[in-house]
Parts: C-alpha cells; sequence; structure tokens
C-alpha cells in the first residue's frame, strides 16, 4: 500500500479550494478600488440627506449639466 496516497488526496483538497477562493471570490473586497460616484450621484445624496434645499440642488444641477 502506498503511504503518501492521503497526502496526495489533501493536495486535491488544497487545490481545490485555491482555484475555488479565485473564481468565486467575493465582489466587494475591503480596501478594494471601488468606483466613484459622480458630482451628479454625491448631488442627489447631499439633496436625498436634507443638506440641500430644493433650490441650491436645482442651481447645481443645471451647473454640472452645463460642464458636461
Amino acid at each position: 500500500m502506498n503511504h503518501y496516497g492521503g497526502m496526495h488526496f489533501i493536495w486535491w483538497i488544497i487545490w481545490f479550494f485555491f482555484l475555488a477562493w479565485i473564481f468565486f471570490i467575493p465582489t466587494d473586497i475591503p480596501y478594494q478600488k471601488t468606483k466613484k460616484d459622480s458630482p451628479l450621484d454625491i448631488l442627489k445624496k447631499r439633496f436625498a440627506k436634507g443638506e440641500l434645499s430644493k433650490e441650491e440642488f436645482e442651481e447645481s444641477k443645471k451647473i454640472l449639466k452645463s460642464e458636461n
């Protein structure tokens, strides 16, 4: 009987988990660069939080759209 059969099986398990980790890695990894919000997205969030009045929001939105 081969004494190394069990060790060979363990290496297959290690490779399986390594490959599974590569292909099924979570999409939101800590410290990973994330997509930056556009200026309009930031403006909408500030308006939703109540940091801007409707007039300020509309004026800022016009300015942002005129720059594009």
